[in-house]
């Protein structure tokens, strides 16, 4: 691939996150207008359940910020629509190529259990295969074809996800 036919950006079209809210919200539906699925059904499980769900959210949350704050101090995009400046390999990027999605993942399996929604978890494979599908996939096609073999020894080394 020449300069001239790099693309300029990975051609994602719409935030990441929004798949993960599209599940949540697709899932709430499913529990209120549809058939409740709950994942606990006693006053003891269900406290647990939200203990553990505000506990994942946390640990979530906690990824994805480390995973933005280092793009921010490498002074690189964030935002999957803009083109990449840098490789990034330290901080959580050492561990999985994705920290912001799997934080986002852990996040929303905490939300799946603050709803008590079996429907979220149902949801859940659907939510990663079009993250996949219409943001992964570009992305990676995007960094192999902008940083060559420099991303392509960083796969060999560092997993998609954990």
């Amino acid at each position: 691939m020449t300069e001239d036919t790099k693309p300029a950006n990975p051609g994602v079209r719409f935030p990441p996150p929004f798949f993960f809210i599209a599940g949540l919200l697709l899932a709430w539906l499913f529990e209120r207008r549809i058939h409740g699925l709950p994942l606990a059904l006693q006053a003891g499980s269900l406290s647990t359940l939200r203990d553990v769900g505000y506990l994942l959210v946390l640990i979530g949350v906690g990824i994805a910020a480390w995973g933005m704050v280092t793009f921010s101090r490498a002074h690189t995009a964030i935002i999957p629509m803009k083109p990449a400046s840098s490789l990034v390999e330290t901080g959580p990027y050492r561990f999985t190529r994705n920290p912001m999605y799997t934080g986002i993942t852990v996040a929303y399996l905490g939300g799946a259990f603050l709803l008590n929604s079996g429907w979220a978890m149902i949801f859940l494979p659907v939510v990663l295969l079009l993250l996949y599908r219409f943001v992964i996939r570009r992305e990676e096609n995007y960094l192999s074809a902008e940083f060559g073999e420099a991303y392509t020894s960083y796969r060999s080394r560092v997993k998609r996800w954990i």
